[in-house]
């Protein structure tokens, strides 16, 4: 999972046409800015983010799921796969129980080994942040999976054109894309199939 094919990855996730935008998005993000660091917030593997609403982050623990749910989150979405998150080496705790136990929905949408990228994972998201109109958190175990599910979600349902929608995946956990670092120069993703139509942006607030 370490190698980066933002184009084949971001291509996975957006492949369906079934994915419907809303006509305004779920998430209102400053698009002046790229999502910002959470210098305040201890106890996750790594890193995490935050852009409008939304936490983007490494595996969290305990601790850091009780501070979550002080900052008013009530959904954790994990795309660690069930392997992972039911090794006591990887987790040292049963994150799903714990989540249980503080009033937060947990949601399992693995990638990862035999379970690929897809763009169910960004439909299940989508749904779930309908639901949830406060805070959420979105991890995996250092954020790089959940860097791509949240650039290809702006690219989905915020709005976003490729190459804005990957910027701010990198600004979080996605690396330079191998093939650019080997030419020596940018890469531009491009849609090859038509998109459905995209939402009108909300005005800030």
């Amino acid at each position: 999972m370490r190698s980066t094919r933002a184009a084949l990855l971001l291509a996975a996730l957006l492949s369906s046409a079934g994915l419907a935008a809303d006509s305004a998005p779920t998430v209102v993000i400053d698009r002046t800015a790229l999502p910002q660091a959470v210098t305040d917030l201890p106890g996750f593997e790594r890193r995490i983010f935050q852009d409008g609403r939304v936490y983007i982050a490494g595996q969290p623990n305990e601790e850091a799921l009780k501070k979550l749910k002080e900052r008013g989150v009530t959904l954790i979405v994990n795309f660690r796969t069930l392997a992972e998150v039911n090794d006591r080496t990887e987790v040292l705790y049963d994150e799903p129980a714990a989540v249980a136990a503080l009033g937060m929905e947990y949601l399992s949408l693995p990638i990862g080994g035999e379970t690929p990228f897809r763009p169910e994972v960004l439909q299940k998201v989508h749904e779930a942040l309908l639901r949830h109109r406060g805070p959420v958190l979105l991890h995996c175990t250092v954020a790089w999976r959940a860097s791509y599910v949240w650039a290809a979600y702006g690219a989905q349902y915020l709005g976003l054109d490729l190459d804005a929608a990957l910027a701010r995946g990198r600004a979080i956990g996605i690396s330079e894309d191998p093939l650019s670092l080997l030419l020596g120069r940018k890469l531009k993703l491009v849609d090859a199939e038509p998109r459905p139509p995209q939402p009108t942006p909300a005005p800030l607030r």
